[in-house]
C-alpha cells in the first residue's frame, strides 16, 4: 500500500497536480469516466469516512462520485455543442474533495466531440432571381450550410443536382471560410423555361457522413430597361405645423416608358428613410398621394428632406427616385415660459431704487413674431422689469419701500408673445421686506398733563407714558428716560424716576406745594436699533396743594414780635374798630381761605372780631363796668379738610385819652358809613380746571346807590381793594407770593374781594 502511495503522489506530481479525464459527448448517464478514489489513492473503506465528493465549476452538474466505488460517472446529457459551443477543445473541471485530512484535487473532463450534427442551411428554398439578359459567366453568390461539430465532422463539400445552365464553385480560403458561388454556364430563356429548381447538397466528414440540403429556386425574369421617371426630380411643400391627419401634402406622378406592367408604378420611401419620418407622413402606394400621418411640431422639426421611390412593376423592377422638401411653418402654439433664475429675499426697506430682486429668463419655443415676447408686471408696486440681456429680465425696486406700510408684495410677472392670438404666461412672486430701523418712537400726544397732590408717598407711580415703534425686533423695542435737567438747584433725577421698560413714571420724594407748582420735564424714548432712534414728549406734573400749612399770626404795625396793649377810648361807641389781627397761611385756595372767632365768645364782653376781616370792634357802646383791660383770644383757622388753627392774644386797655388808630384796611366799611356809601357786593366765586390749571373767575354785580354812574379804573394796588379789603363780610389774606390786577369803582363806596388761584 505504501508502494503504491508513492506511485499516485509521483504520477500526481508529475501530471502537474490534475488529474485528466475524456468521455465523448452524447454519452450515457451512468458511463464510467474514471477510477476518482483509486487515482487519488483512497481505499475503498475510507470512501464514506473520508467523504469523497465532486463539486463542478460554474453550475454545470454534469458529473457524480458513486458512493461505494469511487468512480467518477456522467450524471447528465453531455452536448458538447452546447456546452463548449464552437470551441476546438472543450472541458470542464471539477475539484475532488476528501475530509480527515481536507484534500482538493482539481479535476478536468474532456468532452469529445462526435458527427452527432448534419449541415444545415439558413433555408429550406433560397429564391434567386436572374434576367434573361444575363450572360453566360455570371456570378451569382449563394449562402453555405453550417455544422455545430468541430474538426473533421465540420468539413463541407458541396454537390449540385445535374443541370445545363448551372454550375457550382467553391473555393475555400482557409479551413474555415469558404466560398459558394452559382455559376451561370448557359443564356437563359424565360419563354422556354421560366423557373429553374436545383438540390444544393452539403456533406461533412464525419464518420458516418451526414448531408443537409437546400431548394435553389430561380426564377427568370423578363427584361425591364426603361425606370420610372417623376415629372421632377426635387417637389418643395410648405404646410403649417398642427395640420391635421390625412391632410394632401403632394401628390407625386413618375412615369415608365415601358409597356405592359413594366409600366404600372408603385411608389415607396426609401430605404433609407427614417422610420420617424415614415410614422409623420404616409404615402398612397398607388396613386403617389403623399399625406400628413401625425402632429408636425416646428419647434422639433422644421424642414423634412425625404427620397421617395418609384418602382415599376417589370422585372426585375425598375426604380426611380426623387425627393421631396417638406417646410414645417410655424404658428403660435407655444405660450412664453417664464423662469426665475435668480432670488433675493428678503429685501431690505432701505434699498435704494436700482436694487434687483429677482433675475428671470423668458423662453418661446415658436419662431418669429411669435417667439418674441415682451413681460410685465401689474401696476401700483415698487418695482419694474429691466431687460438687461437677451431673453433675461430684472425685476428691481423703482421706489422707496417702507416696510411698516407695505410688509409683503405679490407681484405678478406676465409674459405675451407676438402672435396672432397673443399667449400668455405668468409667474407669481411674493417679495417679503426685511425691517430697518427708520422709524422713531412715538408718544400717542404731544404732551402729558398730570395731577399729583403734595406729600405724596415716596416711589408711588404718578403716570405711564407709553411709545410705539412700528420696527420689527430690537428696532421696535423701546426703553424710556427722563431728559436730565435742573429744577431750581436740584437735578431733575432727585424728584422723578422713570422706568426703562414700562415708561412708569415715579415721584422719587413727596412733593411739596409751596416748594414746586409746576414740574415741566420731558421723556425720551428710544429703540434698540442701529442706530438708535428716539423720540420726546413733555410732560406738565402740577402739584395739588394739601392742607398741611397751619396760620400764622402776624404782628400789627411795624411788625413787632408780640401783639402789644391796643387803647380803646371809654367814649367809643358800637362798630368801633379797636384793631386787627392779621393772619396768613402758606397754603392756597380753601386752604389758605381764613376765618377768625373768639375762642370764649363771653369773655370778650362788648368786644367781637370780625369772621373773616380779622378786625376787632365793639359791639356796644362802652361802659365803666367793662374794666379798665380786655384780653381776648383769637382763634384762626382755615377752610382746609382737615382745618387747621392757631390763636392770638390781644390786650385792650380802656382810657378816657385814648385815640382813634388808623387801620392798614382804610377808613370804616360798610356798617358805620352812612346810606349814601353803602353798597351791596355780591361775589361769586367759581373755581374751574382747564387743561390742568386753575383759573379763577369772578364775577361782580356790583349796585351802587349813589347819585350817578362811578368812574371804574383798574390798576395795581390801586383803591381800597388792592391789599386785602377788610369789612363785615369778612377779610383775607393771601400769601405775598403772587400778585393779582383788581379792578374796583372809585367814590365813596366800599367793596370786599376775595382772589382764589
Amino acid at each position: 500500500q505504501l508502494l503504491r502511495w508513492v506511485l499516485l503522489q509521483a504520477a500526481w506530481a508529475a501530471s502537474g497536480g490534475q488529474l485528466h479525464y475524456s468521455v465523448p459527448e452524447e454519452a450515457e448517464p451512468g458511463t464510467l469516466v474514471g477510477r476518482l478514489a483509486q487515482d487519488v489513492g483512497l481505499e475503498v473503506a475510507e470512501l464514506v469516512s473520508r467523504r469523497l465528493r465532486a463539486v463542478a465549476k460554474g453550475g454545470r452538474d454534469c458529473f457524480e462520485v458513486n458512493a461505494q466505488s469511487g468512480a467518477l460517472l456522467v450524471k447528465s446529457r453531455l452536448d458538447r455543442e452546447e456546452l463548449c459551443g464552437p470551441s476546438p477543445r472543450c472541458a470542464l473541471d471539477l475539484e475532488v474533495l476528501v475530509d480527515k485530512p481536507l484534500r482538493l484535487f482539481p479535476v478536468e473532463v474532456e468532452i469529445r466531440d462526435i458527427n452527432d450534427n448534419a449541415p444545415a442551411f439558413a433555408v429550406n428554398e433560397d429564391f434567386l432571381f436572374i434576367s434573361e439578359s444575363r450572360l453566360p459567366g455570371s456570378r451569382f453568390p449563394l449562402e453555405g450550410a453550417s455544422d455545430a461539430d468541430i474538426g473533421t465532422n465540420s468539413l463541407l463539400s458541396y454537390t449540385l443536382s445535374p443541370n445545363e445552365y448551372f454550375s457550382l464553385d467553391v473555393q475555400r480560403k482557409n479551413d474555415l471560410s469558404k466560398s459558394l458561388v452559382l455559376v451561370l454556364k448557359k443564356p437563359l430563356d424565360r419563354e422556354e423555361t421560366p423557373e429553374h429548381r436545383l438540390l444544393l447538397t452539403a456533406t461533412d466528414g464525419g464518420k458516418p457522413e451526414l448531408t443537409g440540403t437546400a431548394q435553389l429556386v430561380i426564377s427568370v425574369l423578363d427584361v425591364n430597361d426603361n425606370a420610372p421617371v417623376f415629372n421632377q426630380p426635387v417637389y418643395e411643400v410648405r404646410i403649417l405645423e398642427g395640420t391635421a391627419n390625412g391632410t394632401l401634402v403632394i401628390k407625386l406622378n413618375a412615369t415608365d416608358s415601358d409597356e405592359g406592367v413594366n409600366k404600372d408604378v408603385l411608389y415607396f420611401f426609401n430605404n433609407r428613410v427614417p422610420s420617424s419620418v415614415k410614422q409623420m407622413f404616409s404615402i398612397d402606394r398607388n396613386t403617389g398621394e403623399f399625406r400628413v400621418n401625425d402632429e408636425l411640431d416646428f419647434e422639433d422639426t422644421n424642414l423634412y428632406e425625404i427620397q421617395i421611390e418609384a418602382i415599376d412593376k417589370g422585372t426585375p423592377p425598375m426604380v426611380g427616385h426623387c425627393k421631396v422638401l417638406v417646410e414645417v411653418l410655424d404658428v403660435n402654439d407655444h405660450a412664453p415660459e417664464l423662469a426665475v433664475t435668480s432670488l433675493s429675499l428678503p429685501v431690505p426697506e432701505d434699498a435704494p431704487p436700482g436694487t434687483v430682486v429677482a433675475l428671470l429668463s423668458v423662453s418661446d419655443r415658436d419662431s418669429g413674431d411669435n417667439g418674441k415676447v415682451s413681460c410685465s408686471i401689474g401696476p401700483g408696486l415698487p418695482f419694474r422689469l429691466v431687460s438687461t440681456f437677451k431673453n433675461y429680465h430684472s425685476l428691481v425696486v423703482a421706489e422707496a419701500l417702507d416696510r411698516e406700510r407695505v410688509a409683503e408684495y405679490e407681484v405678478v410677472v406676465r409674459a405675451r408673445d407676438q402672435g396672432a392670438p397673443p399667449l400668455w404666461a405668468s409667474r407669481r412672486l411674493v417679495v417679503p421686506l426685511s425691517d430697518v430701523n427708520d422709524n422713531a418712537p412715538a408718544f400717542p400726544q404731544a404732551v402729558y398733563t398730570v395731577f399729583v397732590r403734595e406729600n405724596n408717598p415716596a416711589g408711588a407711580p404718578v403716570l405711564s407714558v407709553s411709545a410705539w415703534d412700528p420696527d420689527l425686533g430690537a428696532n421696535g423695542r423701546v426703553s424710556y428716560w427722563a431728559v436730565e435737567r435742573r429744577v431750581g438747584e436740584r437735578p431733575l433725577s432727585s424728584y422723578i424716576s422713570v422706568h426703562s421698560e414700562s415708561g412708569q413714571v415715579s415721584a422719587l420724594q413727596p412733593l411739596d406745594y409751596e416748594e414746586l407748582q409746576v414740574l415741566q420735564f420731558e421723556v425720551s424714548a428710544r429703540d434698540a436699533g442701529l442706530p438708535a432712534l428716539c423720540g420726546n414728549v413733555s410732560v406738565q406734573l402740577f402739584v395739588l396743594d394739601a392742607n398741611d400749612n397751619a396760620p400764622v399770626v402776624s404782628p400789627p404795625g411795624s411788625g413787632r414780635g408780640a401783639l402789644g396793649p391796643e387803647l380803646v377810648p371809654l367814649s367809643a361807641g358800637a362798630g368801633h374798630v379797636v384793631g386787627k389781627v392779621r393772619a396768613v397761611d402758606a397754603d392756597s385756595g380753601y386752604n389758605a381761605w381764613l376765618r377768625y372767632e373768639l375762642q370764649e365768645p363771653r369773655a370778650a364782653g362788648p368786644f367781637r372780631v370780625g369772621v373773616y376781616s380779622g378786625e376787632i370792634s365793639t359791639a356796644r357802646a362802652l361802659e365803666e363796668a367793662d374794666g379798665p383791660s380786655r384780653s381776648l383770644v383769637i382763634v384762626v383757622r382755615d377752610h382746609g379738610e382737615p382745618a387747621l388753627s392757631a390763636t392770638a392774644t390781644v390786650s385792650l386797655s380802656l382810657s378816657e385819652r385814648a385815640q382813634a388808630v388808623a387801620w392798614e384796611s382804610g377808613p370804616p366799611r360798610a356798617g358805620s358809613a352812612g346810606p349814601a356809601g353803602a353798597m351791596n357786593v355780591s361775589l361769586m366765586i367759581a373755581i374751574c380746571s382747564v387743561s390742568g390749571l386753575f383759573v379763577l373767575v369772578i364775577v361782580l354785580y356790583v349796585g351802587l346807590r349813589c347819585p350817578g354812574a362811578p368812574e371804574v379804573t383798574c390798576g395795581p394796588g390801586k383803591g381800597p381793594g388792592a391789599g386785602a379789603s377788610a369789612s363785615e363780610a369778612g377779610s383775607w389774606s393771601y400769601s405775598q407770593r403772587q400778585s393779582r390786577l383788581v379792578c374796583v369803582g372809585e367814590g365813596t363806596v366800599r367793596s370786599d374781594l376775595m382772589v382764589f388761584s
